[in-house]
C-alpha cells in the first residue's frame, strides 16, 4: 500500500515536468497511451496541464492540449483559470491563444475574487491587459456585463483594475485602463462609505508617473478616503515629497485630457500620441514651476529642451505654429485644413478642472476660420505652393503672425499654461514680445 501513492506521484511528476519543459513528444506519447491523463491535476494546487503550460509559456504544448478539446476554463484550487495564470505570469502568447480558444474573461477566482483583468493590471503586464481588453470589446461581454462594467469591475475588496495598477506602481497599465474608460475617481468603498481612489493608492506608493497619469485624466486632488484624508496628506505621511508637492491643492492644477469631446475619442493612434506627449510635456513644465524653490526635483527624466531647439533649428521658420511661434505645426484641423502645434491644439481642448465631467462639452472652434473642429489629424508636408488665401499656408503665416496674436480666438485665454509663451518670437527685423500678452490672459 505504501508504494501505490509513491508510484502515482512519480508518474504525475514526470507528466507535469514534460509539460513544464515543453517536451511535446513525451506528452503526445503519454496521451496516446492513456487519454485520461488530460484530466490529471497536481496534488495540492489542482493545477491542470493547461495551467502549467500557461504559467511556463509553453505555447506549443498549450496549443496541442487545446486542439485535443481540453476545456480552457478549467479551475485550480483557487478557482483560477489558465487565462488568469497566464496573465499573472505575463505570458502574452498564451493569453492570446487562450482568448482565441474561448477562455472566459468574466470568471472570478476564490483567492481575492479577481478576474484575469485584475491580475494583468496588478502585475503590470500591459500587453496582456491590452489583449484582454481587446477581447472584451469583441466578445459577449458587451451583451452581458457591458464593456464599461468589465473595465471597472471590483474585486473582493472593492478595488478596480485601475486601483491595483496604481497601487502597484504600473503607469503603463494605468494609462491603458484610463484610455479604455476606467473611472479615475472610483472609490473602493461600498454601501455609501468612502474608500480610497486610485490617486490615494498612487500617493501611498509614491508613484510619480501614476500620479501624473491620473491627474492628466481628471483625478480629484480633494477627494477624501475612508479616514478623511486627501491624497496630499497620504503622500506627506509616507514621505513622498515630490508627489506631495504635485498633489498639494494649492498648487496649479494640471491640464486634463479632454476625453468628453467626441472628436478626441475618435483620434487615430498617431495623432493621439502627439497630443498625449504634448499634454505630458505641458504638465512637466508646470511641475518644474511647482518644485522651483523647493528642495525637491523631478526624479524621472523630462523631455529635453535642447532636443526641441534642435528640431526648430532644422525646421523652416515658415513651419512654426503661428499661434505660439515656438513649436512646429504637427496637427491639422479637418476639414478646413488649418494647422497648429500639438500644444496649442490642446490649449483649445483642455481644461483645468479636477474632473472631466465638469468640462464644457461645446466643440472647440478653429482659431483661424471659426469653424467647428470635427476631426484632427497629423499634419503632412505641403506639396502645393499655390494655397490661395489659406491661413494654413506657410508663406502667409510669416506675414500674419501679428494678426493671429491680436485677432486670435478667445479660446486661447488659458493657453499660457502650456508654457510655450515664456519665450519671444521674431519676425524679420521686428520683435514681438509675448510675455506682456500672457500676463493679461493667464488665469
Amino acid at each position: 500500500m505504501g508504494q501505490g501513492p509513491s508510484c502515482a506521484t512519480n508518474d504525475e511528476n514526470g507528466l507535469f515536468r514534460a509539460v513544464k519543459l515543453g517536451d511535446l513528444e513525451t506528452l503526445r506519447t503519454e496521451i496516446d497511451a492513456d487519454s485520461s491523463i488530460l484530466k490529471q491535476t497536481t496534488l495540492y494546487d489542482r493545477e491542470s496541464l493547461l495551467h502549467i503550460a500557461a504559467a511556463n509559456d509553453q505555447i506549443d504544448v498549450l496549443s496541442s492540449l487545446l486542439d485535443r478539446s481540453m476545456n480552457p476554463n478549467l479551475l485550480n484550487r483557487h478557482k483560477q483559470t489558465p487565462l488568469m495564470v497566464a496573465a499573472i505570469h505575463g505570458k502574452i502568447s498564451c493569453v492570446q491563444k487562450l482568448l482565441s480558444a474561448g477562455a472566459n474573461i468574466l470568471l472570478f477566482d476564490s483567492l481575492h475574487r479577481r478576474t484575469c483583468l485584475h491580475y494583468a493590471a496588478y502585475y503590470g503586464h500591459s500587453e496582456c491587459l491590452q489583449a484582454i481588453l481587446s477581447a472584451a470589446r469583441s466578445s459577449h461581454v458587451s451583451a452581458s456585463w457591458g464593456y464599461a462594467h468589465f473595465v471597472n469591475i471590483r474585486d473582493g475588496k472593492g478595488a478596480t483594475p485601475l486601483h491595483l495598477a496604481a497601487r502597484q506602481r504600473r503607469p503603463d497599465c494605468v494609462h491603458i485602463l484610463l484610455d479604455s474608460g476606467a473611472l479615475v475617481c472610483a472609490s473602493t468603498g461600498g454601501y455609501g462609505y468612502p474608500g480610497s481612489t486610485p490617486l490615494h493608492l498612487a500617493a501611498r506608493g509614491g508613484s510619480l508617473d501614476c500620479i501624473r497619469e491620473l491627474l492628466a485624466w481628471g483625478a480629484d486632488r480633494l477627494q477624501r478616503d475612508g479616514n478623511g484624508r486627501i491624497p496630499y496628506a497620504i503622500a506627506l505621511k509616507h514621505k513622498h515629497g515630490v508627489c506631495a508637492a504635485l498633489l498639494n491643492p494649492s498648487s496649479v492644477e494640471p491640464l486634463v485630457w479632454p476625453s468628453p469631446l467626441k472628436f478626441i475619442s475618435e483620434l487615430n493612434p498617431e495623432t493621439k500620441l502627439l497630443l498625449e506627449r504634448a499634454l505630458m510635456e505641458a504638465n512637466r513644465e508646470r511641475e518644474k514651476k511647482i518644485l522651483k524653490g523647493t528642495a525637491y526635483s523631478i526624479p524621472s527624466p523630462s523631455h529635453s529642451d535642447g532636443g526641441a531647439d534642435d528640431n526648430l533649428s532644422e525646421a523652416s521658420d515658415a513651419e512654426l505654429c503661428c499661434i505660439c511661434f515656438d513649436q512646429v505645426c504637427t496637427i491639422e484641423v479637418r476639414d478646413c485644413g488649418h494647422r497648429m502645434c500639438a500644444h496649442c491644439t490642446l490649449a483649445l481642448c483642455c481644461h483645468n478642472k479636477p474632473n472631466p465631467a465638469t468640462a464644457s462639452l461645446n466643440t472647440p472652434v478653429c482659431p483661424f476660420c471659426r469653424s467647428s473642429i470635427a476631426w484632427l489629424a497629423v499634419a503632412k508636408g505641403d506639396t502645393n505652393d499655390d494655397n490661395g488665401g489659406d491661413l494654413s499656408c506657410p508663406r502667409l503665416r510669416r506675414s500674419r503672425r501679428s494678426w493671429n496674436l491680436t485677432e486670435g480666438s478667445s479660446s486661447f485665454k488659458g493657453i499660457s499654461t502650456v508654457g510655450s509663451f515664456s519665450k519671444t518670437a521674431t519676425h524679420g527685423s521686428g520683435r514681438i514680445l509675448i510675455n506682456e500678452w500672457v500676463d493679461k490672459t493667464d488665469p
